[in-house]
């Protein structure tokens, strides 16, 4: 997602002139409006119907539940969230971060700043995401050496083998059946534990 072209926005407020402020401004530069809700609204299924590519909420203050569906809506359906904040204290501020929020501003709306604080945003959400895809790599490295270690042992007793000759033989199971190493490695676990 380039922060240069043009996107499709969802925008969430309850305050009807704010609201056609923000569309607004986004539509002079070109941007197109996927939805317009109000705070109440069930923001997971929104986005799921609309598709937006970034969320911009304006509220006096984001308030329990509208953070918690901030952070159901990034667990299910990630992408960059603005949000303006009339008011907000370090907890809030804090909550808002957690829950994915890849922009939030104090004190108001500026439209003339809506451009930077969209590249802002996208920029930091893209971030966000290459590093929770690298934890996620780097989770699933270490589970496929505990169980190719695991599997190791179990073949080394079973069979009699020696590490390397159990390696070996893990290896080719594997490559036999077009699986990842890791992933034979469960599969023999499996098999037997049930055994």
């Amino acid at each position: 997602m380039a922060a240069g072209h043009k996107l499709r926005v969802m925008l969430v407020d309850d305050d009807a002139e704010r609201l056609s402020m923000l569309e607004q401004a986004l539509t002079a530069e070109g941007h197109s409006i996927a939805a317009r809700l109000d705070t109440h609204a069930d923001l997971p299924s929104a986005v799921e119907r609309c598709q937006p590519e970034v969320i911009f909420i304006d509220v006096d203050a984001p308030g329990r539940d509208t953070l918690e569906s901030l952070g159901q809506l990034n667990r299910q359906h990630p992408r960059p969230i603005v949000v303006f904040a009339a008011r907000s204290d370090a907890d809030t501020t804090r909550r808002a971060v957690q829950a994915g929020v890849s922009a939030y501003v104090v004190d108001g709306l500026n439209p003339g700043r809506l451009g930077t604080l969209l590249e802002v945003a996208i920029a930091r959400f893209e971030l966000h995401q290459a590093l929770r895809h690298e934890l996620d790599q780097a989770r699933t490295r270490l589970a496929d050496q505990r169980d190719i270690e695991k599997a190791k042992g179990l073949l080394m007793k079973r069979r009699g083998l020696d590490e390397a000759a159990a390696y070996g033989l893990l290896r080719r199971m594997a490559m036999d059946r077009k699986q990842r190493i890791g992933d034979f490695a469960r599969v023999l676990i499996t098999a037997a534990d049930v055994l």
